[in-house]
């Protein structure tokens, strides 16, 4: 799958793991939105994964901009980042945004 593709496009996502929430089988708690794109599979398998940044709230789904991907390079797993039309975010902020979670994991950011 060329995960590229997704990059600029506008995607909707089914959040299954919305801002709050506990990680089913480990110790963390969900600081954004994080949810999937339907239909989709990724190179693990499941489902392609997204991080919905500049939400507030907790959502159950979502349709934007996706304007990055989070490449695990130790992992065959990679992440959408998607945020609302007109916000732009620097890989910083990204980074920081999903650091609960992406510190486990080898990773860079591809725009």
């Amino acid at each position: 799958m060329n995960i590229k593709k997704y990059l600029g496009k506008v995607v909707d996502i089914t959040v299954d793991r919305p801002l709050g929430s506990q990680h089913p089988k480990y110790d963390f708690t969900y600081e954004v939105n994080y949810g999937y794109v339907p239909g989709t599979l990724a190179p693990d398998g499941e489902k392609l994964d997204a991080y919905v940044l500049g939400i507030t709230g907790s959502i159950k789904k979502f349709s934007g901009k996706c304007i990055a991907i989070i490449h695990r390079t130790n992992d065959n797993d990679d992440k959408l980042v998607v945020v609302p039309e007109g916000i732009n975010l620097t890989d910083e902020k990204i980074e920081k945004l999903v650091e609960f979670q992406e510190k486990w994991f080898k990773h860079k950011i591809i725009r």
